[in-house]
């Protein structure tokens, strides 16, 4: 009985709608270039970019650059959602730390971790650790912001529980702090992961000679635009996949607090 209403409930989340229009928006794509309407002399047709799907299985090694995009991923997102939190969490804590040092942080947040490339190539070189650098530099922010303002926003009504209750600072943050900043902390850890994906897609891109990123750069230099639309459209269903994932974990583990992340 529950698994046939967890699948009658998956059915009812399928947007049938959207799904139409997505067909006709690849129909009408298809039409345009099999009659050369417009400019359209380098983009390949829906149907051979379904072709070059073959193509990149096997001779493109597809899988491995998809699993290395996740992996790092992934991996710089728990890295930077630990530093985020543990950062956001203080600054949220602490009024002396936010006074110091919240200036310094808005510097550094304000710069684009695309243009820290060239250091970060000069520092690192083409490897996985430059890529690790930019993901995580910039994954970091979203969720330092929102475990800030989460933290600040608790109300006035559970601090006065924690000073009646006499809560070590360390209790004070495990008990009361989390649990009210919870909500805000999910929605930046949403926002983190899709970050950290635009981000190791783009190292890959111009610096990191592996990934879904350097799969579309090679197919572009060798001219062979329905391969790069392969790599193109895998990235974005990526991206689906990751949300989707979080979003279910998120229900597991916090099913009131993910609601407003999840939408």
């Amino acid at each position: 009985m529950r698994r046939s209403l967890a699948a009658l409930d998956v059915v009812r989340r399928v947007n049938g709608p959207g799904i139409v229009v997505l067909g006709a928006l690849a129909a009408a794509w298809e039409l345009a270039v099999r009659t050369s309407l417009g400019n359209v002399r380098f983009l390949p047709a829906p149907t051979e970019i379904a072709q070059a799907v073959d193509v990149a299985v096997t001779e493109d090694d597809l899988l491995g650059r998809l699993v290395h995009t996740v992996g790092v991923t992934v991996l710089g997102w728990v890295i930077a959602g630990i530093i985020g939190l543990v950062l956001g969490l203080s600054l949220g804590v602490s009024r002396t730390l936010y006074r110091y040092s919240m200036t310094s942080f808005e510097v550094a947040r304000s710069i684009p971790p695309i243009t820290l490339v060239p250091a970060a190539l000069l520092a690192f070189g083409f490897s996985l650790r430059m890529e690790l650098v930019l993901v995580v530099f910039g994954g970091t922010w979203p969720v330092l912001i929102n475990a800030m303002g989460g933290a600040r926003a608790m109300s006035s009504e559970l601090r006065d529980v924690g000073a009646m209750l006499r809560l070590t600072p360390i209790s004070q943050v495990r008990t009361l702090v989390i649990p009210a900043a919870l909500p805000s902390i999910v929605v930046g850890l949403r926002l983190s992961l899709s970050l950290c994906l635009v981000l190791a897609v783009v190292a890959e891109m111009v610096g990191n000679p592996a990934g879904v990123g350097n799969g579309l750069m090679m197919a572009r230099q060798a001219l062979q635009p329905s391969l790069m639309f392969v790599y193109v459209i895998l990235a974005g269903l990526l991206g689906i996949v990751l949300n989707w994932l979080f979003g279910l974990l998120a229900r597991l583990v916090a099913p009131e607090s993910s609601e407003r992340a999840v939408r």
